[in-house]
């Protein structure tokens, strides 16, 4: 996604949690490789105002920082719901709250929450914590999206649907070790099988990154109902409402599994 953004001529600030300059194949003047971890507000801080103080100004925040889980609800403990939502939730809340005072000082700025469509069809078995963990952020996006306007700071929503070719479900992989008991072994393996047959088209990075181009420099409005969504089976960009604003009902949505995949 960075790598996007920095091929079409923006600067960019690539932040991660770990820092790993050789995911960029360049030495551009116009990147700058940050460490930040959304559940530490000086680590917030501190990536902002270097941001800042290399660039001048931040003019789109794209908060696309989630930890994955699959995990029988009972057998989930305290510890692992709470780390979910502060990463999820509570860390890309503190994220908005850090650059909200710049973006309004400056008169513009655009926030991109990237959720996923465990928000917006949370119909899938065993991902309960997860969905519940986005869907805060699509109701909190969709407030704040109203009491931004005033300062001319829009906040738009992009919700991919499963992309297995990425890293987001390996890297999870320790943290839901234990959490299938037995009891819901065999309805987990046929959950997970029916998975690697998915009846719609998956998600790819590309299409994400697209999305999240589209949503942070186009202003998209139309005449939508104010909770309406747009939703497509891995259909064109620009079938998919041109990341419109929350208000108006854009996102994008692909790869949406119907109910009766899941039965």
């Amino acid at each position: 996604m960075a790598g996007l953004f920095l091929d079409r001529g923006w600067n960019v600030i690539a932040t991660m949690r770990r820092l790993n300059p050789g995911l960029f194949a360049t030495d551009s003047e116009k990147l700058k490789v940050l460490p930040l971890d959304v559940t530490d507000p000086e680590s917030i801080r501190k990536a902002i105002a270097d941001g800042v103080a290399a660039f001048g100004a931040i003019d789109v925040l794209v908060n696309n920082a989630g930890l994955g889980l699959a995990s029988a609800f009972e057998a989930t403990p305290d510890h692992m719901v709470r780390g979910i939502f502060e990463t999820n939730t509570f860390g890309m809340m503190a994220t908005c709250r850090a650059i909200i005072p710049p973006m309004r000082q400056q008169g513009r700025g655009v926030i991109v929450n990237v959720t996923s469509n465990a928000a917006i069809a949370p119909l899938m078995p065993l991902v309960s914590i997860y969905a519940a963990s986005k869907c805060a952020i699509e109701g909190f996006t969709e407030s704040l999206s109203n009491e931004l306007e005033l300062f001319n700071i829009r906040v738009r929503l992009v919700e991919p649907g499963l992309a297995p070719t990425t890293n987001f479900a390996a890297n999870g992989g320790p943290r839901m070790q234990g959490l299938i008991p037995a009891e819901y072994e065999a309805f987990a393996q046929t959950l997970f099988t029916k998975m690697a047959n998915y009846p719609t088209d998956y998600c790819t990075e590309a299409e994400v990154a697209e999305a999240t181009f589209a949503a942070a420099t186009e202003d998209g409005r139309a005449p939508l109902s104010r909770r309406r969504r747009l939703a497509a089976h891995h259909a064109p960009l620009d079938n998919l409402g041109r990341a419109l604003p929350v208000e108006d009902a854009g996102t994008l949505r692909t790869g949406i599994c119907p109910d009766s995949a899941w039965k």
